[in-house]
């Protein structure tokens, strides 16, 4: 194939996965008010007179288009994923194109396991140490773009940074990295993932910030494991390869 027709590939491909986010978009639009219930919970557990307001005639909107954003990104990810995936396969060895549909699911289920630990383990004592801090000099009273925004954010570069294994494991695949120099870069690793967990959690206690740091930890040894099974085997050298019989 020609440049060109490479690039009318690509094309194609995102073209694919934005339809699937716009989809996903369009589903999300239909339940928005659920979903910003349901994102609300959280709070309105540990505040039973939780409420949200919102002080310009767009917000609420942009907040609604927001929610349904998110649910786009989250049901279109996989599709996108794949065309991905497909566009470099031609590039790939027959047994690492069969990897295709095991990457998309892998990536899917560590994505939907990152938004789930979010929202379930990270964002409630993210809420607690907001919501109840200085509460005898002030009471809250947020905005509900400033809420729905950083709670978003925080289950969605949670979900992303839940990929950190499958990132690994190629990087060690494609020789760019060997799971040697992963476990000799553990300190690195350490703090790298608080960096990252200070950066997507909504709140600066260490303690919210030490769950989101922990699993990504974690994960990173489990994507050291996976380079270790992954990484390609070397090549025998020429004075360990049978020579050729002569021809009879």
């Amino acid at each position: 194939m020609t440049i060109l027709e490479h690039l009318e590939e690509l094309r194609w491909r995102l073209f694919v996965g934005a339809l699937w986010v716009v989809i996903g978009l369009a589903i999300s639009a239909a339940f928005g008010e659920r979903i910003i219930q349901f994102l609300k919970e959280p709070a309105e557990a540990r505040r039973p007179d939780f409420s949200l307001q919102f002080i310009e005639p767009f917000e609420f909107v942009m907040t609604y288009f927001r929610v349904s954003l998110l649910g786009g990104l989250i049901f279109g990810m996989p599709m996108v994923v794949y065309q991905l995936l497909m566009f470099i396969s031609p590039g790939l060895t027959r047994q690492e194109r069969r990897w295709v549909w095991g990457t998309v699911l892998g990536a899917s289920i560590l994505f939907m396991s990152g938004c789930a630990f979010a929202y379930y383990v990270a964002l409630p004592p993210a809420l607690s140490f907001l919501l109840q801090f200085g509460r005898d000099i002030a009471q809250p009273n947020i905005r509900i773009g400033s809420y729905i925004d950083f709670v978003t954010r925080l289950i969605f570069w949670t979900g992303v940074a839940f990929e950190v294994p499958l990132i690994v494991a190629y990087l060690a695949r494609f020789r760019i990295v060997n799971w040697r120099q992963l476990l000799r870069w553990w300190r690195m690793a350490v703090v790298g993932a608080f960096v990252l967990a200070a950066i997507v959690t909504p709140s600066i206690d260490p303690v919210t910030q030490s769950l989101v740091a922990g699993p990504i930890i974690a994960l990173y040894l489990l994507g050291v494991g996976l380079a270790w099974a992954l990484e390609p085997k070397s090549q025998p050298s020429p004075s360990q390869r049978p020579t050729d019989l002569p021809a009879a």
